[in-house]
């Protein structure tokens, strides 16, 4: 059953990481199958653009993020409107399956579209959830531990604005589907999440790119020599990263006597600047700072010539840099907590609490075991290899596809999820039904306002 779906998010930008680099590989493997896919994306401008035969991506003119900048957003506002480019698209592309990865403005639209509030189309398509990161996680990146006012109100966010808009949901991991988890409970209408992994391209990455001239190369950007220890960094500069670990770890590592370390951070971000700004005080010349490496080839050297990658975020949804750093050979060390427990543990990384001292520890013995290090490294190779993005896009394909496939009783579409919804009951059940009669008709009234407003 060949299938036309959407893809909305705004989580885009050509060097956003692993939702560009995740939503790329689906078209690639789209056009593989025949398989119609269109993407809607925040933009500088209204334009298109064809990928391959069967795919399409849609830039929509949107305003910057104010939280970040290197952001844009699609608002209620954009979509409301009769007129609006959103809901021409969908009126003009029909799909059978609509995918919504964002948690704060396109989620009303999978609402409207759920609930057929929609006046200008006369179908109803499959309306599913795509997780790849956890609410809680975003408001803590912003602004540190959250209150228990916060958490409460994420909890209550996801429970009855975000998992009731879906007919279906996918996590990138199971760190992120436990958000999920908790908002599945007491519901009327159930629903099943599953688990999908992010992937890499294993064409690329590989630790026969290793390279006495690219190291030395890169020791000296840093300062470093040929007995220096080199660490990587590859991902973005913002606050969501916990970046504070990462360069404490480097000053830390700095004192001391029998190794001497140094950094080579590839990314950029908010938080670049002062970063860079940072180092200058705390380890000048130690660490290099690379800015985004958009030539995967000169990446895949990166991770190939380095010696420890760096992961220091215990918060990450999933983690495709340090499958990348697994997949070339590189020892990895990272938290023991977050999606990147997906593929990384004690078997095939250093995987220790997020802690200056923890990381510092699994460092030095990633500089000084070498039995241990060849141990960890070839079964992480082992590891990378079940991530290649073929594999994943396909298994994504193929989800939407049993979810789009006729069948009664509608949990026997697609394979088992990892959890389904369980059933409100009593004053659950009542309370749901008037929030829901309440939200539907404030979505029936914008509806109907934006009909009535000119483009």
């Amino acid at each position: 059953m060949l299938l036309k779906t959407l893809h909305l998010t705004n989580s885009w930008h050509e060097t956003s990481g692993g939702i560009a680099t995740f939503y790329r590989a689906l078209l690639d493997e789209a056009n593989q199958r025949g398989h119609q896919m269109r993407l809607a994306v925040p933009g500088q401008n209204d334009c298109t653009e064809d990928v391959g035969k069967f795919g399409k991506i849609y830039y929509l003119q949107s305003p910057r993020a104010r939280l970040n900048s290197s952001y844009r957003i699609i608002y209620p506002s954009q979509f409301l409107r009769s007129r609006s480019k959103l809901r021409r698209i969908v009126a003009f592309e029909r799909p059978e399956l609509v995918e919504v990865c964002d948690k704060y403005t396109l989620n009303y639209f999978a609402a409207l579209l759920r609930k057929q509030l929609l006046p200008a189309l006369n179908y109803r398509p499959i309306v599913v959830g795509l997780s790849c990161e956890r609410m809680d996680d975003n408001f803590r990146s912003y602004i540190g531990e959250i209150p228990l006012i916060l958490k409460t109100f994420c909890s209550l966010y996801m429970k009855w604005l975000y998992f009731p808009f879906f007919d279906h949901h996918i996590a990138n991991s199971d760190y992120t589907a436990e958000e999920l988890r908790t908002a599945a409970q007491g519901h009327l209408v159930p629903r099943g999440t599953w688990v999908r992994p992010m992937g890499i391209d294993l064409g690329q990455l590989s630790p026969n790119r290793r390279s006495l001239e690219i190291r030395k190369h890169l020791l000296r950007q840093c300062g470093g020599s040929d007995d220096s220890v080199l660490l990587l960094y590859a991902g973005r500069l913002v606050p969501e990263k916990n970046l504070p670990l990462l360069f404490e770890l480097l000053r830390r590592l700095s004192q001391e006597q029998t190794h001497d370390f140094r950094l080579v951070v590839a990314g950029d971000g908010i938080d670049r600047e002062r970063w860079e700004k940072q180092c200058n005080e705390w380890t000048p010349g130690r660490a290099s700072f690379l800015g985004h490496v958009k030539d995967r080839n000169a990446l895949a050297d990166l991770y190939a010539n380095a010696d420890v990658f760096i992961h220091p975020n215990p918060h990450e949804p999933f983690g495709i840099g340090p499958l990348e750093a697994m997949a070339s050979g590189l020892p990895l060390v990272g938290p023991n907590d977050g999606g990147v427990t997906s593929f990384a543990n004690a078997r095939n990384a250093w995987t220790v609490d997020a802690t200056v001292e923890s990381f510092a520890a699994a460092v030095k013995d990633v500089a000084e075991n070498e039995p241990l290090r060849n141990q960890k490294t070839a079964l992480a190779l082992e590891t990378a290899q079940q991530y290649c993005w073929k594999k994943v896009a396909a298994s994504f394909l193929d989800l939407y596809s049993a979810l789009c496939r006729p069948a009664e009783p509608r949990h026997d579409v697609a394979p088992a999820p990892a959890f389904y919804s369980t059933p409100a009951a009593r004053w659950q059940a009542i309370a749901f039904r008037g929030v829901s009669m309440a939200a539907e008709r404030l979505f029936t009234a914008a509806s109907a306002f934006g009909s009535g407003t000119s483009p």
